[in-house]
């Protein structure tokens, strides 16, 4: 390097240096942490389940750690888009609008204390209604007032949207008598006080009602439930500083290690935390796109030329989904046998 070319370059170092260090020092200004919480249940029951693990996540931490407790899956969504929360708990429908929307990253997925690898939609009604099954409903639908889910919630409306209605031919909201939106608890709720006659909840929130509301829980009868919906993601926002992800991060997946953690996560339903990342989304997208695929097939309106050329646009996009479910689960499988492996030579 010539000597007027290291001239110039040494200021530009030692300013690089500089950058790097008030960097460092904007990572570090972090004080507050807010994290999302979507009330599938009042918040004022929600919030001394949750107190115990964010007092620890503070103490860990050594930042503060507030709840952001919203009434709707979209309020959590707009508050990580706009950078008002640096965390959330969501759903896997919601998750999605996270990441695409709003800038959110997956990086850890809830593990149910019951030790499944998920949970299931369901369709409820009264203990006392004489319907039986999917098939009854639909068939009485004109004379039902149903509560359907928030229109961002996995279970509560995008599972059952496509595996009830859309394989079926039919829109919510096209057959119902009256169709109203609403969080679990106040779904099933209104089915235990017969306002609605059949509604959309899941086993998750089932577990929580029969703890908080026994004599309402008792009430419900199940008619149909989901296949397999993966747990729960957390997610941060991607922007988050580095250093403040490797320590959140740290904190979250070593959390349930002890029994003193386990006993605080418990009123959660939840066990301890696994890694994960955007890739569990993938069957989310697949069922977002297979609904999207029965709707347009079902579609009478276009013409056939322009119905084909569409539905071989969302093919192509459900064979590119698949092959990136297959690579995922062989990853998986991979890892698995690498573990058991090292166990087996322990």
């Amino acid at each position: 390097m010539s000597t007027k070319h290291r001239r110039l370059a040494l200021p530009l170092i030692a300013g690089l240096g500089l950058l790097g260090s008030q960097l460092a020092v904007a990572e570090e200004q972090i004080d507050t942490l807010r994290f999302g919480i979507i009330s599938t249940e009042a918040s004022q029951n929600q919030e001394p389940l949750w107190r115990p693990f964010l007092d620890d996540m503070a103490e860990t931490l050594g930042v503060e750690v507030e709840p952001f407790f919203a009434n709707d899956y979209a309020a959590v969504i707009q508050a990580m888009r706009f950078d008002k929360i640096d965390l959330a708990w969501y759903g896997n429908k919601s998750a999605m609008e996270a990441v695409d929307r709003a800038g959110g990253e997956i990086f850890a997925q809830t593990v149910p204390e019951n030790g499944e690898p998920g949970y299931w939609s369901l369709l409820i009604v009264h203990q006392d209604s004489p319907y039986e099954n999917v098939e009854d409903i639909l068939a009485n639908a004109s004379q039902l007032t149903f509560g359907n889910g928030d229109p961002n919630s996995t279970s509560g409306f995008l599972v059952p949207g496509y595996y009830v209605f859309a394989q079926n031919g039919v829109e919510a909201t096209d057959i119902f008598k009256r169709t109203l939106n609403s969080n679990h608890e106040t779904n099933a709720l209104s089915v235990a006080n017969r306002q609605v006659d059949v509604a959309t909840f899941n086993t998750e929130s089932m577990d929580r009602l029969e703890l908080a509301h026994p004599d309402k829980a008792a009430q419900l009868k199940v008619i149909w439930q989901s296949p397999l919906i993966p747990s729960d993601p957390l997610v941060w926002r991607e922007n988050l500083p580095e250093s403040m992800k490797t320590r959140l991060r740290d904190f979250i997946l070593s959390y349930g290690e002890t029994e003193e953690q386990r006993e605080k996560i418990e009123p959660l339903q939840w066990a301890r935390f696994d890694a994960s990342d955007n890739d569990q989304l993938l069957p989310i997208r697949q069922l977002e796109l297979f609904k999207q695929r029965a709707q347009l097939a079902a579609d009478d309106s276009l013409n056939e030329a322009d119905k084909q050329h569409q539905l071989a646009e969302l093919d192509a996009r459900l064979d590119d989904l698949d092959e990136r479910l297959k690579a995922r689960e062989a990853a998986r499988a991979e890892q698995g046998e690498a573990g058991l492996t090292t166990a087996m030579a322990q």
